[in-house]
């Protein structure tokens, strides 16, 4: 259960992020569901219901991230989950042009969102977190643990963001500070499975073992079940959710 407790979900407003808010909500939290567009994110907090309050949060701007965290220090006094969701949309001009082609521009913008964004709204948030604990929930990708191919720029940024997670759990666990990252597998999300021809969809559902595609409410449920006490003696792990591709 996550009664009482204040959650800050970035990217909350379709796939993985929404129904991680709307799971969190279920189970008693009350969810700070943020985006860089308020009026997403008004949306999304209507579609929840009561518990989901919507926030304007860019995580790629140091002052949005200040203004918002110093708002949450006022009006809450603290916080208890961070789930880091907010990413770089998929771009296929990107991730499948070849690593030696990617240009710099490429490369930062990626960054900037998925791993640079993911440091600022984590460090700006600890500080809160150090008052009573607190869980840090980030988002990676298997290729961030066994490679790929493709998508060079995102696979770089997501192995950051594992050593990222290792490093909170090891410096702020004596505050009772936990930390996981999320490694994902091919997820059903608007943004990437409506990005993709039939064909692609197919070839990625055939990667696993399970030979279909995961449900954002499949990982709504891995990240809410982290963030409770079910995992007050875990901290700093990668957890895979693929269907079976990578076995570790």
């Amino acid at each position: 259960m996550l009664s009482g407790r204040l959650a800050v979900i970035t990217g909350a407003t379709g796939g993985i992020g929404l129904e991680t808010a709307r799971k969190f909500v279920e189970r008693g939290a009350t969810v700070l569901l943020c985006s860089r567009k308020l009026v997403r994110a008004e949306k999304a907090a209507g579609e929840i219901g009561s518990g989901a309050i919507a926030e304007q949060l860019d995580i790629t701007s140091s002052d949005s991230v200040r203004r918002f965290v110093a708002k949450v220090s006022r009006k809450y006094g603290g916080l208890d989950v961070l789930v880091n969701n907010a990413g770089y949309p998929f771009d296929r001009k990107i991730w499948y042009k070849e690593f030696h082609r990617v240009s710099d521009d490429e490369m930062r913008r990626v960054a900037n969102v998925d791993f640079m964004g993911t440091v600022r709204i984590s460090q700006a948030c600890i500080p809160l977190m150090m008052k009573r604990g607190g869980a840090i929930i980030s988002i990676s990708s298997t290729p961030a643990i066994a490679g790929h191919t493709e998508g060079a720029p995102y696979t770089l940024a997501k192995s950051a963001i594992i050593a990222m997670t290792k490093h909170i759990a090891l410096e702020y666990g004596r505050k009772n500070i936990r930390a996981f990252v999320l490694a994902l597998g091919n997820i059903a999300t608007e943004a990437t499975f409506n990005s993709m021809t039939p064909s692609e969809r197919e070839k990625a559902a055939n990667e696993n073992a399970m030979k279909r595609w995961g449900n954002p409410k499949e990982i709504a449920n891995v990240i809410a079940n982290l963030a409770s006490d079910d995992f007050a003696f875990a901290t700093g792990n990668t957890i895979i959710v693929d269907g079976g591709t990578v076995l570790r």
